[in-house]
């Protein structure tokens, strides 16, 4: 009686234990929620622009950070697309040293992701993903200023922590080829060359 009761209850345990470590791993199916705080810092020389009345000058793009999101949804073990961004973000704008106002930037991607650990039982879930980004800006301060939509490639790589059932740990960085023409009253002066690098951590939670 007593032996099958311990068997019982060990296999009972072996079952819960094997099942919590299954619910670790993502799977076929999955769908994901992100959020959290992201820091954007752009290259350093950010194009030159050919002003009327000015002459060429060089143009500088502020670094900053804002609030970022994702949702994505695994077709296997291991491959699935998200749907990222990060929330309107206003950069300051330095045209030959002087300030000239600030812009808005709200980038949206589409990523392809592999998970190769998708499927094992592992609190640590490292990813690679690549794809296309698109660039929205607005609110331009400088009057007759126009920064033009931008469209580019994307990579990131990044890794989820499991601290619960469903519950992970975020981190990542990703890089855009992002590049945008630059207008003034309507006629083209330069070009924008932002190329962001992000680096942003926060929380994931899997369903």
């Amino acid at each position: 009686m007593n032996k099958r009761f311990l068997l019982t209850a060990a296999l009972l345990s072996a079952g819960g234990l094997a099942a919590s470590q299954a619910a670790l791993a993502y799977q076929a199916g999955d769908i994901f929620v992100r959020g959290g705080i992201a820091q954007t810092d752009v290259k350093s020389n950010n194009g030159d622009l050919d002003v009327p009345g000015v002459g060429v000058a060089r143009l500088d793009v502020s670094d900053e950070r804002g609030l970022y999101y994702g949702l994505g949804y695994l077709f296997t073990d291991q491959v699935g697309i998200e749907l990222s961004g990060q929330e309107k973000v206003e950069h300051g704008l330095t045209l030959g040293g002087g300030p000239i106002g600030s812009v808005d930037r709200m980038p949206v991607n589409l990523l392809v992701n592999y998970y190769p650990l998708g499927g094992m039982d592992s609190r640590v879930q490292p990813y690679v993903g690549a794809g296309l980004n698109y660039t929205r800006f607005s609110g331009e301060e400088l009057p007759g200023l126009d920064v033009r939509r931008s469209y580019g490639v994307i990579g990131q790589v990044g890794v989820d922590l499991a601290v619960a059932q469903g519950v992970m740990l975020n981190g990542f960085v990703s890089h855009a080829d992002v590049s945008a023409d630059v207008r003034l009253g309507g006629d083209k002066i330069g070009e924008a060359k932002i190329d962001p690098m992000t680096i942003g951590g926060g929380i994931t939670y899997r369903f």
